[in-house]
């Protein structure tokens, strides 16, 4: 009799939160990941963890400059942003938010153990708290300042 493959069981679950929550990267993201398993390409997964992140971040910071490469935000909008109080605050904690992912990736790279508990608790947010999956650094960077590690 074979064995349950318990991973495959757990990323089979993470679909069925995303399906449930209406989800779409985190579902699309555990089918990939059970693929990649069911088709035994576990070959790419240290590079998907080595590459992975800095992938994503690419594509969202992509995502999140396209209004300005497409004219939508004009130049002038922009530097007007220096110049009203919320849009000071939005830059502020920006500034504030990219230090904490910077913290939270230096955390996740010197203690592994921390990282389950951020991915299990970042999927739960996605998944019942409409939130999206980039919450494991910035909340490893909230715990690196609670826990006074990094």
């Amino acid at each position: 009799m074979n064995q349950v493959d318990i991973t495959s069981l757990l990323l089979l679950l993470m679909v069925a939160l995303g399906i449930f929550s209406s989800n779409m990267p985190i579902t699309v993201a555990m089918i990939v990941l059970l693929l990649l398993r069911v088709f035994n390409l576990q070959r790419t997964f240290p590079w998907l963890e080595k590459y992975g992140l800095t992938i994503g971040i690419i594509i969202l910071t992509i995502g999140v400059m396209t209004p300005v490469a497409s004219g939508k935000i004009s130049p002038q909008t922009l530097l007007s942003s220096f110049f009203h109080w919320k849009s000071l605050l939005a830059i502020g904690i920006g500034i504030l938010v990219a230090w904490l992912g910077g913290r939270g990736a230096t955390l996740m790279g010197n203690q592994p153990t921390v990282v389950a508990g951020l991915l299990i608790g970042t999927v739960l947010g996605v998944a019942f708290f409409k939130g999206v999956p980039v919450g494991p650094l910035i909340a490893a960077g909230i715990l690196s300042l609670l826990i006074g590690k990094l």
